[in-house]
């Protein structure tokens, strides 16, 4: 009896140790936004494009929601968790107003390029120059990870856009990335997982390819909560296709619900023992777009031939981001950075050539 009582605290204490291992290691949530310029993020609602009613249905109703005479006022309007909490809690990089400047390497710049980039650290033009559907020949940051025994089936990843699976190689990688118009991945999906199967069935679909950020950002979320990944991917969508379609007031509108959805990732993961106090997040765009609201609307677009388009920016915050808020000295930092950063955190295996952002604590 003794012994049996023996083995049963031993196993239970062994159990104990695993678990708190487990719980130390770093937590990581990568964010991307697709096609968001820094001109709004640094800047807020642009007084070029707020008012053009070509591009706005109700001028007077959006600046009532978006306007305000300082670019500080405004950006605060427009993304308020991102300047109340990261500005104040994090970094900020590409604030090109302030001389701080983060751009892409690619030369393509539209976004399978730009999320190759973000995701294996390097630029890729000979394989990767268009937004087919082909499966990514380059191993991403969280294909490595998933190769390795501390990460191994703890990697998941969301999209809006349906080129996810390809970019991500989900083929080769193993890992489940639920984009597009898919259901929910889960082996047994929660009751809200099932619910969103439903309605995301039921809503009418704008694009073809890319679905509302409501459907990523939940699905996403009840990832969090019933599978608990410790590498977890969401890239929202909406911002580059409402830009594309000439809609403004869609694209801050969705700006603005994206800054909220963030928010209310970090909430959660800041009130679950499993997440609190061991989990980074790390945020960045494909690409930028265009200035130009003449005959040509480069605004709307991106591409080599659109000036500025691979002006990008990269916003942290979290266990091991260090607190320098907003950059504001002149210096340059690429998007072939923002991988091996992630790999640092996470004390992944992972080569690259591109510098790791000097954002992270020791």
């Amino acid at each position: 009896m003794k012994t049996i009582l023996r083995i049963s605290i031993l196993a239970v204490v062994l159990f104990t140790v695993q678990l708190v291992q487990a719980q130390k290691e770093e937590k990581l949530v990568i964010i991307t936004l697709d096609g968001l310029r820094w001109q709004e993020l640094f800047g807020g609602a642009d007084s070029l494009l707020i008012n053009d009613e070509r591009f706005v249905e109700n001028k007077d109703e959006l600046k009532e929601q978006f306007w305000a005479a300082s670019a500080k006022e405004r950006r605060e309007i427009l993304l308020p968790f991102f300047w109340n909490h990261v500005a104040k809690n994090g970094v900020m990089l590409g604030n090109r107003y302030k001389g701080n400047k983060v751009n892409l390497t690619n030369t393509m710049v539209f976004s399978y390029p730009g999320y190759n980039e973000i995701l294996t650290g390097k630029a890729d033009d000979k394989n990767i120059n268009s937004n087919d559907k082909i499966n990514n020949p380059n191993k991403t940051l969280l294909e490595v990870a998933n190769n390795t025994a501390d990460f191994r089936g703890k990697v998941l990843a969301f999209g809006s856009w349906d080129v996810f699976p390809y970019i991500i190689n989900e083929e080769r990688s193993g890992i489940p990335v639920n984009a597009g118009y898919r259901k929910s991945l889960a082996k047994e999906p929660s009751k809200k997982a099932l619910f969103l199967d439903k309605i995301q069935e039921q809503t009418p679909k704008r694009w073809g390819g890319v679905r509302f950020d409501v459907f990523t950002h939940n699905y996403a979320m009840e990832a969090l909560k019933h599978q608990k990944p410790d590498i977890l991917y969401i890239a929202y969508g909406e911002t580059d296709d409402f830009a594309h379609d000439g809609r403004y007031d869609h694209y801050l509108k969705s700006a603005h619900q994206t800054d909220q959805m963030i928010r209310e990732v970090w909430e959660y993961v800041n009130s679950d023992p499993y997440y609190k106090g061991r989990t980074s997040i790390l945020i960045t765009t494909d690409h930028g777009r265009g200035t130009g609201v003449e005959k040509d609307n480069t605004w709307r677009g991106h591409g080599n031939s659109i000036p500025g388009a691979d002006q990008t920016w990269i916003v942290a915050f979290g266990n091991k981001i260090k607190n320098l808020g907003e950059l504001k000295e002149n210096k340059q930092y690429y998007t072939t950075q923002f991988a091996p950063t992630l790999a640092k955190i996470i004390d992944l295996n992972f080569k690259s050539e591109a510098k790791v952002l000097p954002i992270l604590n020791k």
